[in-house]
Parts: structure tokens; sequence; C-alpha cells
């Protein structure tokens, strides 16, 4: 099968306490299908109570050392790792699974999701059936989007090939240490290789190799400013 659109090609599985949703499946856009089964297999667990102002479901499980400020909603049902940061306003929905040491910020928005440890999604995010790497992180403003325009399942190109993914619902994958500039919005279907750097404000659709970049070609207009007319 065509390298980068394996979960191995994309992810260090040793970062991912949840590396078992992975068996079995020949393209890693096949995990969205399985983390709510996976989670709900989990026993129910109250979390504690030392969170004022938060809301947080009770199929969540929060691990030691994780903050859940003031604001922030976590609906579930969820499992998030150790030493994470739910910052205000933050936005948690259903199926969501979050490795340790992770940032979830303000206004971010994730709903069936799987986050490798170190990921962060710190400033007014949308993540909608996607999968983050380790160390992987998006600016401020990133949306990646997962629902077509148009009917039909999501389908990528790669290597002169279309693969239907047989999912009316996928955002992105985005494998560790990939980097995406502020304001980019990533169509559904896409995949960006290891390392790889998205620059701000692109519309970027397809797969983007590792260790590639993308850059916007636009160049802004610079011209000479007016003085104004006397009053």
């Amino acid at each position: 099968m065509n390298r980068m659109l394996r979960a191995a090609d994309l992810f260090d599985l040793s970062q991912c306490e949840h590396a078992e949703l992975f068996e079995d499946c020949q393209f890693a856009w096949e995990v969205l299908r399985k983390i709510q089964d996976y989670i709900l297999k989990h026993p129910r667990q109250y979390p504690p109570k030392r969170f004022p102002g938060a809301l947080i479901g009770d199929r969540v499980v929060l691990g030691e050392g994780t903050v859940v400020e003031a604001g922030a909603m976590i609906k579930g049902p969820a499992l998030i790792g150790k030493n994470c940061q739910i910052r205000h306003n933050a936005y948690i929905r259903e199926n969501v699974l979050i490795g340790n040491d992770c940032v979830i910020g303000n206004s971010s928005e994730l709903k069936n999701v799987l986050l490798f440890n170190g990921a962060q999604v710190p400033h007014f995010n949308y993540l909608g059936d996607s999968v983050l790497g380790h160390k992987a992180h998006v600016g401020a403003g990133v949306i990646a989007s997962n629902l077509k325009s148009l009917p039909g399942n999501v389908r990528v190109e790669w290597d002169g090939r279309v693969y239907d993914t047989g999912l009316r619902k996928f955002g992105a994958l985005i494998g560790d240490g990939a980097e995406v500039g502020c304001n980019t919005v990533l169509n559904p279907g896409s995949i960006l290789g290891r390392a790889a750097v998205i620059y701000p404000g692109v519309n970027w659709r397809g797969v983007l190799p590792p260790n590639s970049i993308a850059k916007n070609r636009t160049q802004p207009e610079v011209v000479d400013r007016r003085a104004s007319a006397p009053a």
C-alpha cells in the first residue's frame, strides 16, 4: 500500500496510550470509526469535584495533574490523559481521546478526535473527526473542516490514486511534529506528514508529504499612503 496513508507513516504509536485502536486499520483514517466504541468500553468515572465553573459530563475520565479551567465544557464521553490543560471556554464534545501533556485552549472545539501526547490545540480552533500526532501544533484560528459541501464520502487523492474513505465526515490527519499556521483551513480529508509545515492563511486540500512546507503565494500590495485632505 502507498506510504503516507498508514498510521505508522504518520504517527509514533508509542506516544499514544490508545494505540490498540489502530490495529487492523489498513488506512489511518479508519480509526475514526472506532473512537466511540473504544471510549464506551471504559468504566464510567465521575471526575473529582475540584474545577469550579467548569461543566464536566459523567462519562469523562481525567488523568492525574490535568487542570480544567472555569468556563470549559467537557460534554463527553471523553478520556483525557495526565497533565493536560483544558483552558477557559474550551468545548470538548462527544468521543474525544486526549493524550498526556496536551493543551486545549480558549474557544477551541473538539469532536470525535484523537490527540497523541503533547498535541496542542490552543486558540480558537475547530477539529472534527481528526487525529493529531505527537507534539503536533495548530495555530490560532485553524479549522479542520470535516464535512464536504457536496454529498458523498470524503476522498483522498495521493500518488495518482483516489481513495474513497467511506467516511461522510473526516477532517484531517496531522502527523507528528507538524505545524499548522494561524487561520489555515484544512479541507476534508487533509493529511499532513511528519514535521510538515503549513504557513498561516493557507486553504489546504490533499496530502502534504513529511518535512514539506506549504506556502501561500498571495502577496500583499504595498502603496504610498496619500495625505488626508485638509478639514
